[in-house]
């Protein structure tokens, strides 16, 4: 399939599957739409991430976040409300205002990230690596220390650890 770029007046067209993708902190994210291909409007990322899943609780200075569940459920927190997020939901987490998530149970969850305005989707790119086949990269622990480093370089601070899952009730 053919890429042409809205920046220079045409369609931005990716096909399933497409994108360059990277393996992330244990997860699978396909970049779909960067600022540069957008005019600088927005990003865009397809992400799977792995049950029992939680970024630690952070704050975005430069864009906002939205998530729309494609399947799969989340957990998210944004400042001092946590709410559920089932296959269906979207969410919109505002910049400067500390969030995170968590994939609840034993599935993968599938969603749609978008990072208004447009840069925010490298830092996936720059903190990960480019995926070497398809579904999820070999178990490792997380580097911190590169997390906070990569974090710093696109406005984004390390505030606090990650969600646990909700304990299955018995």
């Amino acid at each position: 399939m053919t890429t042409a770029y809205v920046a220079t007046g045409e369609a931005l067209v990716l096909g399933p599957g497409e994108g360059p993708a990277f393996w992330f902190q244990g997860n699978r994210i396909t970049i779909k739409a960067t600022g540069a291909s957008t005019g600088g409007a927005f990003g865009l990322v397809e992400s799977m991430v792995a049950p029992g899943y939680s970024p630690p609780l952070h704050i975005h200075e430069r864009e906002d976040e939205t998530f729309w569940v494609l399947e799969g459920e989340l957990t998210i927190r944004c400042g001092d409300a946590t709410f559920r997020a089932p296959a269906g939901a979207c969410a919109f987490l505002p910049r400067g205002v500390p969030h995170t998530f968590v994939v609840e149970g034993n599935r993968p969850a599938r969603m749609i990230g978008m990072l208004t305005p447009g840069g925010g989707e490298a830092f996936f790119a720059e903190g990960g690596r480019p995926a070497d086949g398809e579904g999820f990269p070999p178990a490792m622990p997380p580097d911190l220390e590169q997390l906070r480093r990569v974090a710093s370089q696109f406005g984004n601070r390390i505030v606090g650890p990650p969600m646990l899952p909700t304990p299955a009730s018995a």
